[in-house]
């Protein structure tokens, strides 16, 4: 068993978005992103995998596929890798928690 805790994984940066692995195996990776009020995800899908995010922290507004739709701490979403997905951050800090299966590439398995 690996056990870890949330607030090692929680940095937020002015203006931008902070990406921390929380474990990663094999075509898996699990992640916290982090928002300052306002900081953006940019528009992008992950072909072949599935992406599950839980809002930990704050609130923002996701772009999928073209339809926008608010999520606040608690908030649970399922975005296929062909959907194409965006995420802004809120007022105030916010931290998503995401599980990406079937990693399309090593790029998506980075700190940022």
């Amino acid at each position: 068993m690996e056990k870890r805790h949330l607030n090692e994984y929680q940095e937020y940066q002015e203006n931008k978005f902070t990406k921390r692995i929380v474990f990663k195996e094999e075509e898996n990776v699990i992640f916290v992103l982090n928002f300052a009020p306002g900081a953006e995800l940019p528009t992008h899908k992950h072909p072949g995998a599935n992406v599950y995010i839980l809002v930990l922290e704050g609130a923002g507004e996701v772009i999928c596929d073209g339809q926008s739709s608010s999520v606040t701490k608690g908030d649970i979403l399922h975005i296929t890798g062909d959907e194409e997905f965006s995420y802004r951050g809120g007022e105030a800090n916010s931290s998503l928690y995401v599980v990406l299966t079937k990693t399309p590439n090593e790029n998506y398995a980075k700190n940022v």
